[in-house]
């Protein structure tokens, strides 16, 4: 069984997330709690296996409640929102910055055509969540890494020239997104393409949350649009992202892959067709294998390819497989990515 706590201020939000939760027979409710200060009492006192928590709370909010729960008793915790507001779930977006592993929308309400898929969802993020036994944190920022020889020595080996950065992402990676972006200079030479795996409704708000820190402006990749040195653009919700002769994004609602619509193996395989190995590319912390098969193509192609390295992952499914495959040039950590990244910029590469 999975034991559960479920945090919220309002009663009905309770009682609704405990019936869902409860109607699994693999997952057990075995709390609740009405504030942060409550939930972090709790967690200590029950050490539940997931938890799902509320942001906007009387006392202390889920985001310091997440902070202190981190410090003295991590535990995986899911964040469940009511908000559809861009500029509410931008600061929903700081719970993970504090150590939360997802975001998810609260399931639509009985009688609404929603309300079994969206109840679904939230069981089987508590579900997947509970197999993350040990959660990590990329530490704060203590300043620019420096490249390591070693690693500059492989990078010499990279494309002579590199015309995209590309970076897939799962469970984990919002937060590693942010750190390696706020690292990075404003006069980065060519543009930055990003799939995060995330619950609909969110990705506007992770764009605005990831423009807060950066000097690159942040954008929501859009249909047709030509993709510019310097800027970031992020795969919107339910639509595929591919860029095509001209540095043109092309959004598709195709099938998914890997069970993802956005899918990093897609945007890969369309770089690899346009660019050839002309590409720096990437997969951090995240579930299953979504990348790792293309990443390998594009290696193969002459592209420089990257991992996240496994100490410093939430999960290391996709990294890890790309690692097997031997699809990375260099497995580094957040910081060396920054790094590594930056030296590329400066150098003009």
């Amino acid at each position: 069984m999975i034991q559960v706590l479920v945090v919220d201020d309002s009663p009905v939000v309770r009682e609704f997330l405990v019936h869902i939760l409860g109607s699994d027979p693999h997952i057990e409710v075995i709390g609740t709690a009405t504030n942060g200060e409550y939930a972090v009492e709790a967690t200590q006192r029950l050490h539940p296996d997931v938890i799902t928590m509320d942001i906007h709370m009387p006392g202390m909010d889920g985001i310091e409640a997440t902070r202190r729960i981190m410090e003295t008793c991590p535990t995986p915790i899911v964040v469940v929102s009511g908000s559809s507001d861009p500029r509410e779930v931008a600061t929903t977006f700081r719970a993970m910055e504090a150590g939360a592993l997802a975001v998810l929308r609260r399931p639509a309400g009985m009688g609404h055509p929603d309300h079994e898929a969206t109840a679904l969802d939230l069981v089987q993020m508590v579900k997947a969540m509970s197999e993350v036994k040990v959660v990590r944190r990329w530490p704060p920022r203590s300043g620019n890494a420096a490249v390591a020889p070693a690693v500059e020595a492989r990078m010499e080996r990279s494309p002579a020239r590199v015309r995209v950065i590309a970076i897939g992402a799962s469970t984990g990676g919002p937060p590693v997104l942010q750190g390696m972006l706020a690292e990075l200079p404003k006069d980065v030479p060519v543009p930055i393409l990003i799939v995060q795996h995330m619950a609909a409704g969110f990705t506007l708000g992770f764009v605005q949350w990831l423009a807060q820190s950066s000097s690159l402006p942040v954008h929501l990749a859009m249909h047709g649009e030509h993709i510019r040195p310097g800027h970031v653009y992020v795969a919107p919700d339910e639509f595929h992202m591919r860029i095509e002769r001209g540095d043109t994004a092309v959004l598709r609602k195709d099938e998914p892959e890997h069970g993802m619509r956005p899918s990093v193996s897609y945007l890969f395989r369309s770089l690899r067709e346009t660019y050839g190995g002309d590409v720096v590319a990437g997969l951090l912390t995240g579930m299953g294998r979504d990348g790792a098969d293309e990443l390998r193509l594009l290696k193969d192609k002459g592209a420089l390819t990257f991992v996240q390295d496994k100490d410093s992952c939430v999960v290391h499914g996709m990294p890890g497989e790309a690692i097997r495959l031997d699809a990375a040039t260099l497995v580094l950590t957040p910081q060396k990515i920054a790094a590594m990244l930056a030296h590329l910029a400066n150098n003009g590469k």
